[in-house]
């Protein structure tokens, strides 16, 4: 059931679910829930991302729409390193829009058309990426655009054209296009990719490898071309018993069918780039040249996962330390 209530300057407010009641000003009794600055929910249970941002459209102007990280995870992309953010919003110019703490409003001349995600005016998924695009690094962005792109959000045609544009992100757009691959199965896959690719070494994502026989052994992560060799990224399902049990079974295959694999961590991934070039460059029979682990280094020093770069963000962002409406 749902129901329309008049706000304080009389005002009517957007629909809201009947069981949750927005509160205005600093309210500092049990049971309520901060959504932004001055703006407040009255719920027994906590609120989900998506109710804090249905209760935040009772003070935004009809013209707003979610955008950038929040629009992201608003529609279930692969997130990059978790960190603190604002709500994200795009108006256009001229339009008036609360200015409160915790959100952080871009001004377009043209506003996004919104498009209606669980019941939320949010930006397109290639104008999300593109807002991205202005302030995340190769590392963040791709396995946001692999996740966009595997989901059908948009297509690659789509994301080219916007990146042929003029508008602010559009460059970073530009570069990391060709990086991007909707076989991905998991960020930390694209992740290792984007390794292989900075280390100058030819993968193909989702390989089927197959016996002397033409009999199915496996799919992989990646296929280092030209060899016989896999890189994988192991989570920590990985090590639950059963999931154990069925890799063992499976590396078995694969080693009597005359291939070799290497499965990483996260942590390895990002911390020993230099062991995992250096294992590729003796496959390839290829010489060790630093630059390319250097090109490795720069995304990672770029990203997310490192902290100046999330210094950096937060106080683009204008973050205080008690300004998290954002992060789901």
């Amino acid at each position: 059931m749902h129901r329309t209530e008049l706000c304080r300057t009389g005002r009517r407010r957007r629909r809201q679910p009947a069981c949750v009641e927005i509160v205005r000003g600093h309210p500092r009794r049990v049971g309520h829930q901060r959504i932004a600055q001055g703006l407040h929910v009255r719920s027994a249970e906590p609120l989900e991302l998506v109710d804090r941002l249905r209760a935040l459209t009772a003070v935004l102007p009809a013209s707003a729409v979610f955008t950038h990280l929040t629009a992201a995870a608003v529609r279930g992309w692969w997130l990059p390193q978790p960190v603190s953010h604002p709500v994200f919003l795009a108006v256009p110019l001229g339009d008036r829009y609360p200015e409160r703490a915790g959100i952080r409003v871009a001004r377009l001349r043209t506003a996004p058309v919104p498009q209606r995600v669980a019941g939320l005016p949010v930006a397109s998924a290639a104008d999300t990426l593109l807002a991205l695009a202005r302030d995340l690094g190769p590392l963040d962005l791709v396995p946001l655009a692999d996740s966009a792109l595997r989901l059908g959000h948009c297509t690659r045609d789509a994301l080219a054209d916007l990146a042929q544009g003029r508008r602010n992100g559009a460059p970073a757009l530009r570069a990391v296009l060709p990086l991007l691959d909707p076989r991905s199965e998991s960020p930390w896959e694209s992740v290792l990719r984007v390794l292989h690719r900075a280390a100058e070494v030819d993968v193909v994502p989702q390989h089927v490898v197959r016996d002397d026989h033409g009999g199915f052994v496996a799919r992989a992560d990646l296929w280092l071309v030209g060899t016989r060799r896999i890189h994988e990224y192991d989570g920590e399902v990985h090590r639950e018993l059963r999931q154990h049990r069925r890799d063992l079974d499976r590396e078995r295959r694969l080693v009597e069918a005359g291939w070799q694999r290497c499965g990483y961590t996260a942590t390895e991934v990002l911390t020993r780039g230099a062991r995992i070039i250096a294992s590729a460059d003796a496959v390839l029979s290829r010489t060790w040249e630093v630059r390319r682990l250097r090109a490795w280094q720069g995304l990672v020093a770029g990203s997310l996962h490192a902290p100046a770069t999330r210094a950096r963000l937060t106080t683009r962002w204008g973050l205080r330390e008690d300004d998290d409406p954002g992060r789901s």
